[in-house]
């Protein structure tokens, strides 16, 4: 049996962790299914499929991945403050709370509560891992090359 090298359009399944600072999962599939997606099909940031080309089944490596390579720098135009009276009167409102909101297309756009102060509440509309290196460590189980995949749909 040969080994599937990953390339683009590849079908991957892989086990990943992805860390804050080398030590703090963030998440992780080690401990349960794999993870299974096709090279560029946008399941992952382009910085993390780059690190996946030319990985054969079998190979386990870490990488770093810098935040424009991740999920990007944090935006302080992402950043709104909103007044308190915007929010139900009832809703508990405090820093690092998740709250959905809808974008002007009306999907659903999540924000975390990054302040309150008097009639204002600061939210921050970017992704929680924005601005932040990500350690990337992953375990190649099984490689299907593109044209394998489309004879097997």
């Amino acid at each position: 049996m040969s080994l599937g090298v990953i390339s683009s359009g590849s079908k991957v399944s892989f086990h990943f962790a992805l860390k804050l600072d080398g030590e703090q999962v963030i998440d992780s599939t080690f401990d349960g299914t794999p993870a299974v997606m096709v090279v560029g099909d946008g399941n992952l940031p382009e910085g993390f499929e780059n690190k996946l080309l030319g990985l054969v089944t079998g190979d386990r490596k870490s990488f770093e991945v810098a935040p424009e390579q991740a999920f990007g720098q944090h935006n302080p135009n992402n950043v709104q403050r909103m007044k308190r009276a915007d929010f139900a009167a009832d809703m508990p409102i405090a820093p690092g709370l998740v709250v959905s909101f809808a974008d002007a297309s009306n999907n659903e756009l999540p924000g975390v509560i990054a302040s309150v102060e008097g009639d204002w509440v600061e939210v921050d509309f970017n992704h929680p891992l924005a601005g932040k290196p990500l350690i990337f460590e992953v375990q190649i189980l099984e490689v299907q090359q593109a044209a394998e995949t489309e004879d097997a749909n």
